[in-house]
This record gives C-alpha cells, sequence and structure tokens, in this order.
C-alpha cells in the first residue's frame, strides 16, 4: 500500500472544474492500487488522486 497524496480535512482542487472542495475521507482501493476520495460538495461521488490537485491558497 503507498501513501495517500491527501489527507482528510486538506483543502485541493478538482482538475477537470478547478472547483475547491475539502476531502472528507479517503480509502484505499486494494484491487485498483490506490486512493479515493469523497469531498465535501459531492459526497455520493469519489475521485482518484490523478483528478486532484493541491490548493495553492
Amino acid at each position: 500500500m503507498t501513501i495517500s497524496l491527501f489527507a482528510n480535512g486538506e483543502t485541493v482542487s478538482i482538475k477537470a472544474s478547478n472547483e475547491i472542495v475539502i476531502i472528507l475521507k479517503s480509502h484505499y482501493v486494494k484491487n485498483m492500487k490506490r486512493y479515493s476520495y469523497t469531498v465535501d460538495k459531492y459526497p455520493s461521488t469519489f475521485f482518484f488522486e490523478e483528478e486532484l490537485m493541491k490548493h495553492e491558497s
């Protein structure tokens, strides 16, 4: 298992929309060998690390 790029409570941007969101929960998907993240504005959707980027404040 690798280390998650983002922490719970961290502010990030969604690459596709450049929308700023806060990570609520992260989960390691073992069979895909990567993390998925649930964010505050879209709690019923998950995002993978490559769909998010660190937010520069």
